[in-house]
C-alpha cells in the first residue's frame, strides 16, 4: 500500500531515542529544554514551549490568555476539529468562518464580515487562523484586522512548522502560534506539539500550565495556580531534535513534489475533473488536497485507488456540519471541500514514480 504519508524517523532519531532510554530520565527534562531553545532559534522567537500535543497547545494557548466563559472566537470553518474543539473546552462560542476555495484558508475579508454580522451575547475576544497544510493565511492582514479590532491572534499552524509568510516563519505573527508534531507532520515526535511567542509573561504562563500550575526556584516547588499535566517526555524531544536540522531540506523536497504533483494531475484539471490547490510562497505542503468535482463520488474514488494499493482520505473536516459546531455560522465553501477534497499520498519520500502511479490511477477513477 502506498501510504499517505510516511514519518521521517531515521537511524540518527532512533538512537537519539535509545540514548535517552537508558539515561533514565524520560519526563520533560534536559532534552526538552534543548528541544525548546533550538525551536526557538528555528523560528525565531523569544520563547518555543513543547506540549503533548498540538490540540494541547491550541488550548494552552486559549487558556494563557485568558478566553474563557462569556468570550468568542473566530475560527475557520474547513480545519481539524481540535481548532473548534479547545474554543469549546475552555467555555468560549466558536464563531464559523468560511475560507477560500482554492488555499482553504480564512480570509481577512471574511473574518471582517464576520465581525460585523456578530451579534453576541458573547464578547469577541480572539481569532485562529489556521495555515490548512501548511499554505500561509494571508497573516500580516488578519493580525492588523486583528488589531483594530483589539483581538489576540492564536496561529493554528500545526500542519505549518517550516513555512513562511514574506521570509517569515508562519506562527510568529500572533501573540501564540502552535504546531503539531503528530506522525503525519513533517517533524513528528509521534504525538507532540509546540506554542511559539516572544510575550515572555506568556511564556511563563504556558510553561506554568503545561505543568500542574508548578514554577521552581532555588527554594524548590511552587503550585501557583490549578495547571494541567500536558508536558512532552525527553524521549520525544530527543527524536525532534534529531529531525530539526534536516526539516527545511524536507520541505524543499516537499515544494518540489508538489510541483510534480501539478503537473501530473494538470491533464484531469483542464478536463474539469479536479481543481488543484494554490501553490502560494512559502507553503511547506504538509498536505497535497486536491478538490473533485461536484459530479465525482469521492468515496467511490477512494475505494478504487485503494483497489490499486493507493492510500487516499478526505483532508480535513467542516466544523459547520458536526454535532459539537451546530449554529455556529459556516459557510458553503467548506462543506464542499468537506465533501470533495481528496488527500494524496504525499511526504518528501515520494517521488515522480509514487506521483505517476497515483495520477494514473486517478485518472482511470475519475474516468
Amino acid at each position: 500500500m502506498l501510504r499517505l504519508s510516511l514519518p521521517h524517523v531515521d537511524d540518527d532519531a532512533i538512537a537519539a531515542a535509545v540514548a535517552v532510554l537508558r539515561s533514565g530520565q524520560l519526563v520533560h527534562g534536559a532534552e526538552g529544554t534543548a528541544f525548546e531553545c533550538e525551536l526557538a532559534a528555528y523560528l525565531g522567537v523569544r520563547h518555543a514551549v513543547v506540549a503533548s500535543s498540538g490540540t494541547a497547545a491550541l488550548h494552552l494557548a486559549l487558556v494563557a490568555l485568558g478566553v474563557g466563559p462569556g468570550d468568542a472566537v473566530l475560527v475557520p470553518d474547513f480545519t481539524f476539529p481540535a481548532t473548534g474543539n479547545v474554543v469549546r473546552l475552555v467555555g468560549a462560542r466558536p464563531v464559523l468562518v468560511d475560507v477560500d476555495p482554492g488555499t482553504y484558508c480564512v480570509t481577512p475579508e471574511a473574518l471582517e464580515a464576520a465581525m460585523a454580522a456578530f451579534r453576541g451575547p458573547e464578547r469577541l475576544r480572539a481569532v485562529m487562523p489556521v495555515h490548512e497544510f501548511g499554505q500561509p493565511a494571508a497573516i500580516d492582514a488578519i493580525v492588523a484586522l486583528a488589531q483594530r479590532h483589539g483581538l489576540a491572534v492564536v496561529e493554528d499552524a500545526a500542519c505549518a512548522i517550516g513555512a513562511t509568510a514574506g521570509g517569515r516563519k508562519l506562527g510568529t505573527f500572533g501573540e501564540i502560534g502552535c504546531f503539531s508534531l503528530h506522525p503525519r507532520k513533517t517533524l513528528t515526535t509521534g504525538e507532540g506539539g509546540v506554542l511559539a511567542t516572544d510575550d515572555d509573561a506568556l511564556a511563563r504562563r504556558l510553561r506554568r500550565l503545561r505543568s500542574h500550575g508548578i514554577e521552581r526556584d532555588a527554594a524548590g516547588l511552587h503550585f501557583v495556580e490549578a495547571g494541567y499535566n500536558l508536558r512532552l517526555t525527553d524521549i520525544q524531544s530527543a527524536l525532534g531534535r534529531a529531525q530539526l536540522p534536516k526539516l527545511d531540506g524536507w520541505i524543499v523536497a516537499r515544494r518540489a513534489l508538489a510541483q510534480v504533483y501539478r503537473e501530473a494531475l494538470a491533464p484531469l484539471a483542464d478536463a474539469g475533473r479536479l481543481t488543484l490547490p494554490v501553490a502560494a510562497e512559502g507553503h511547506s505542503w504538509q498536505t497535497f488536497m486536491t478538490v473533485l468535482a461536484d459530479g465525482a463520488d469521492r468515496s467511490a474514488v477512494i475505494r478504487a485507488l485503494a483497489a490499486q494499493g493507493i492510500e487516499a482520505n478526505l483532508g480535513a473536516q467542516c466544523l459547520s456540519v458536526l454535532a459539537p459546531f451546530q449554529g455556529c455560522g459556516g459557510g458553503p465553501v467548506a462543506a464542499r471541500l468537506y465533501r470533495q477534497g481528496l488527500a494524496l499520498p504525499f511526504c518528501e519520500q515520494y517521488g515522480a514514480a509514487e506521483v505517476s502511479r497515483v495520477a494514473a490511477a486517478l485518472a482511470v477513477a475519475l474516468a
